[in-house]
């Protein structure tokens, strides 16, 4: 189960096993396989795609259906491109309710329209009851280049030489690090409402397409990457960005926008809250003279609202450090795995 956790058990098996034998097939793009980044660029294009296996099916605040969309609109957001169009693959159990599925299509449709995104091409499938567990579902997208990225990478050039896309090795020294809201929201809604624990609350996920705020931050100018924090959360996406940079990132812990039923869960379970994923956020490390004009553009958006800084980028060290909220600092390691396994 590590080996699909987001961590870096599942890095390493990507690396040696899927990377090295299928890399050499396309090694012309701008932002190949081999950069591990959450969509490639073909062209002036943006290409995602993303599995789905969540248990439960459904939870607070969405279902395997918005999340699946949802999380494809995110990672051709990231990449700085403009979604345009989905597909959407099922895998059904055999016994699988024709309600449930119809419950499951409603929601798609519903985050489709938020986004302003159609799925346009599809494919279902049909296995024999206990061969998969209720529905898997399996999504693509592509994205145009976002029409705002061009003034958004000038601004970068006007303090160092911009990258061609938004890319996690291009942050350097006093970029500012933003989140756009509460940190590990999804994966905590996916624990609380799992059986085995008996949690007595509802924690709503944060499953939302971000397709708009990402559009926002961009106008503004100065971004330089963006990544959503999906399995292994902020501790695996910010360890991603000072690896691939080759620069440090300092947090401060007192600025962690983490919901109080959250951190009491994690506390419970002994559970990181920077290590949980989550389905409706974005992390985006912008130049620090554009900060707060990116961060306000962010909270702009309905689902910006907690949006805050939570570090910068730091040459004088290696790796991803905590500033805690005693005076001491602490380095946050990549996880092995997320600790909450088939949330997304």
């Amino acid at each position: 189960m590590a080996h699909g956790a987001g961590g870096e058990v599942m890095m390493g098996l990507v690396e040696k096993v899927i990377v090295a034998g299928l890399a050499d097939l396309a090694p012309d793009s701008p932002v190949p396989l081999t950069s591990l980044e959450d969509g490639a660029v073909v062209g002036d294009m943006v290409f995602t795609t993303d599995a789905h296996t969540v248990s439960p099916l459904f939870f607070p605040g969405g279902d395997i259906g918005s999340l699946s969309i949802a999380g494809t609109i995110n990672d051709v957001a990231v990449m700085g491109a403009e979604p345009i169009a989905l597909s959407l693959a099922l895998v059904l159990e055999e016994g699988l309710p024709i309600e449930d599925l119809e419950r499951i299509v409603a929601s798609v449709r519903s985050t489709c329209e938020e986004a302003g995104v159609g799925v346009v091409t599809g494919d279902t499938k049909v296995m024999e009851k206990g061969a998969v567990d209720g529905v898997v579902t399996c999504t693509s997208g592509i994205g145009r280049r976002h029409p705002a990225l061009d003034g958004n990478l000038s601004a970068v050039g006007e303090v160092r030489e911009p990258p061609e896309w938004p890319s996690d090795a291009a942050v350097a020294a006093r970029d500012v690090i933003i989140v756009s809201g509460t940190i590990g929201d999804h994966g905590t809604s996916i624990l609380t409402t799992r059986e085995t624990y008996g949690f007595e609350m509802d924690v709503p996920s944060d499953v939302a397409p971000l397709n708009r705020l990402i559009g926002n931050a961009l106008g503004i100018g100065g971004v330089v990457a963006m990544k959503d924090p999906t399995r292994g959360g902020v501790a695996n996406a910010l360890n991603e960005w000072s690896s691939k940079s080759n620069v440090g990132i300092m947090m401060d812990e007192a600025a962690l926008p983490i919901r109080d039923d959250v951190s009491s869960v994690c506390d419970l379970l002994g559970i990181d809250p920077l290590e949980i994923g989550n389905e409706g956020k974005v992390l985006i490390a912008v130049i620090p003279e554009k900060a707060e004009e990116v961060l306000e553009a962010v909270r702009c958006s309905p689902h910006g609202a907690d949006a805050t800084i939570i570090g910068r980028a730091d040459p004088s060290f290696e790796g991803v450090v905590l500033e805690t909220t005693v005076g001491g600092r602490r380095y946050v390691d990549p996880p092995s795995g997320d600790p909450v396994p088939r949330i997304c």
